[in-house]
């Protein structure tokens, strides 16, 4: 009954032309730059070129239904770096809100939230003690909880996730927690290569816990263009004794391992300690972030840069675990090692470089990324039963505040006035009455 509705729908309905326009304008930007840049809550209708990057925004009003456009308070303006953070969309109704971006099915991407609380709302509700956090869906599937309890209302909070398309389009969602009215002031996208992060899969995508690069640089931050992938690179500096290793010639990837790409401008600095120290340890540590019961899944990035021929090994641990035996960097070559997709237990995301017994200089590190592990179990609502609905919420203009996201799943949120069939496990849910 649901599909001949809709047939006869579509046979004496046309969809608008606003509707066609802003489909065409979704794929030019995918194609034609290959990044989907978003500005949430931009009150202005047309796009502009970030100041930093060079990158094309543009306002979100193609990308989401809901929610309340927001700027940041006059007195956090000016210590704005760059448009994206002045404005944002909070979503002060609905359990549920969700952007949904064009993608390519199959395909691997890095999509990046970003949250500027800038006291919009005058509430100060980063400052005052209360809880104040949301949580984020990809697709159907809990990807991470934004928490900005006492955090500093100017300094942007961002997550990442790398994941695979599961249809023409990805969508991000919002969810109210009940502790804070959820918000969001950009949306990134960047595809990758479909060889990069081989461990990332169907069943599996990766949330970033942190992405350093080591040595003496004057950015805080690497971003695109160094990184054609738009991959944020934090840059760490320690005091002596740390010495910190540098050089002009170009470090490239070893044949065969393009897994990762790390720019050699990422690769021609890095970390190591004079050679009385037998090794060091390194951590990573977020604010409000708890990985007590997170897997993670590190990655190290090595290449020797030392001008001379030096004597370099060393082993690798993860929490007294030792990961990698009698490692030696190759000269001018960047070495990805990781443990083929195995995720850790390591809730302070420590680990540890001892240079073995027969090394004349102690380890060095030049960048590392580690990473939470994402399951993307829950299934999607029947794609073509997804399409019939909304062709319906099209026609009719229904606007109810949660029919937003997958109708069906995940079960707690499906949209009211459905009623989905979850009985076949290993199947999508289906709607079988509206």
């Amino acid at each position: 009954a649901l599909e001949y509705a809709v047939a006869q729908l579509m046979i004496f309905a046309l969809i608008p032309n606003r509707y066609k326009l802003e489909h065409m304008k979704l794929i030019h930007i995918l194609h034609c730059t290959g990044f989907i840049s978003i500005d949430c809550g931009l009150r202005n209708s047309s796009s502009y070129n970030d100041s930093t990057t060079g990158l094309r925004f543009d306002p979100d009003s193609g990308f989401v239904e809901g929610g309340v456009r927001r700027r940041m308070s006059q007195e956090f303006m000016a210590d704005a770096t760059n448009e994206q953070q002045k404005s944002l969309r909070s979503f002060p109704r609905g359990s549920r809100n969700c952007y949904t971006l064009p993608s390519t099915i199959g395909k691997k991407y890095l999509l990046r939230a970003m949250f500027t609380y800038g006291n919009y709302d005058g509430l100060n509700k980063t400052g005052d003690g209360s809880l104040f956090l949301f949580g984020l869906h990809i697709g159907v599937n809990f990807w991470d909880t934004v928490n900005l309890t006492n955090w500093n209302p100017s300094v942007t909070k961002w997550k990442e996730v790398l994941t695979i398309a599961p249809s023409n389009s990805i969508s991000i969602c919002l969810i109210n927690f009940g502790s804070g009215i959820p918000f969001i002031s950009s949306l990134e996208l960047r595809p990758l290569q479909d060889t990069m992060y081989p461990f990332v899969n169907t069943s599996v995508s990766i949330n970033l816990y942190g992405r350093n690069r080591f040595g003496n640089v004057p950015n805080v931050l690497t971003r695109y263009p160094t990184d054609k992938y738009d991959r944020f690179w934090v840059t760490r500096i320690l005091p002596y004794p740390w010495i910190m290793l540098n050089t002009t010639n170009i470090v490239e990837s070893l044949p065969g391992n393009d897994f990762f790409n790390v720019p050699s401008a990422i690769m021609q600095t890095a970390w190591s300690k004079e050679s009385n120290y037998s090794g060091f340890s390194i951590s990573e540590s977020r604010r409000n972030e708890d990985l007590t019961n997170q897997q993670l899944l590190p990655v190290f990035h090595f290449a020797e840069i030392n001008g001379s021929n030096p004597d370099r090994r060393f082993n690798i641990y993860s929490a007294g675990e030792l990961l990698f035996s009698d490692f030696s960097p190759s000269r001018f070559q960047v070495d990805s090692v990781h443990q083929n997709g195995r995720f850790l237990h390591n809730p302070n995301a420590s680990f540890s470089l001892n240079k073995t017994h027969n090394s004349t200089l102690p380890p060095l590190i030049n960048a590392q990324e580690v990473y939470i592990l994402v399951r993307m179990d829950n299934l999607t609502t029947d794609s073509e039963d997804v399409n019939y609905m909304k062709e319906i919420k099209k026609h009719y203009n229904l606007t109810r505040k949660n029919w937003n996201g997958d109708p069906c799943s995940p079960r707690e949120y499906s949209w009211e006035g459905l009623t989905c069939d979850y009985s076949k496990s290993n199947q999508n849910p289906r709607i079988v009455s509206v």
